[in-house]
């Protein structure tokens, strides 16, 4: 195993372990678990492939160097040391349907990369994603849904949620967040980046549907008063 396969491996760890303490905070997290468990994570089985950077790659240090909570460093220390190591990609027409009203802050900073899925950098499996999942500073990641489950691990230390309503509300550093098939779900970035580990539990080649509120340009017009 090179070392570089090792700082993967030891990020892959470092979640998986997080979870495992958290078993009980969500549903999302005893059936993300369940997967794991039926899957071979062995250092025999790491791929090898060359990584990719990123043109975003101020802003992802950025929001690694933001993962501050206790609870969270030994993940962030893992993700610091194995950034370089990751293929990062940014969605240009990969999970939405072209022409999606995706707005101006998702198309101009989005980042992802996979731990393990069908184009993973880490293991290989065809129809499940776990990754790293970013977005810039004062972001309206527009309401959609998608077949997929999905399970947000918060790393930032404030990020705006909605599912379905005109309510919002903020999650911590820490937080889960599971959204189950099909549910709506919007997100919120302040000052800072967000970053966060996700998890897609089945239909990753599901494409992803935007849901149309009203208030999408007065949400961004906010934001983009915001200032450091």
């Amino acid at each position: 195993m090179t070392d570089k396969q090792r700082r993967i491996q030891a990020l892959i760890h470092s979640i998986v372990t997080y979870l495992q303490a958290h078993r009980a905070a969500t549903r999302g997290v005893d059936l993300t678990l369940d997967k794991l468990a039926a899957m071979d994570l062995s250092d025999e089985r790491l791929i090898d492939l060359p990584p990719q950077g990123t043109r975003h790659d101020e802003v992802l240090k950025n929001a690694i160097a933001g993962i501050v909570a206790p609870e969270l460093q030994e993940i962030a220390r893992c993700l610091k040391a194995a950034k370089d190591d990751l293929i990062w990609r940014e969605d240009n027409a990969q999970f939405y349907p072209p022409g999606a009203e995706l707005g101006e802050g998702y198309t101009k900073c989005n980042l992802h990369t996979l731990l393990i899925g069908p184009d993973a950098c880490g293991h290989h499996h065809p129809d499940f994603n776990l990754g790293i999942f970013m977005l810039g500073p004062r972001t309206l990641y527009r309401d959609h849904n998608h077949d997929a489950p999905e399970l947000y691990l918060n790393l930032s230390e404030k990020s705006g949620w909605r599912f379905g309503t005109r309510d919002w509300q903020d999650y911590p550093a820490g937080s889960l967040i599971w959204n189950a098939a099909g549910d709506p779900h919007a997100t919120r970035v302040y000052d800072q980046p967000f970053i966060s580990v996700f998890v897609w539990l089945e239909n990753v080649n599901s494409p992803c549907n935007v849901i149309h509120f009203d208030d999408w340009a007065e949400i961004e017009q906010d934001l983009a008063k915001q200032s450091n």
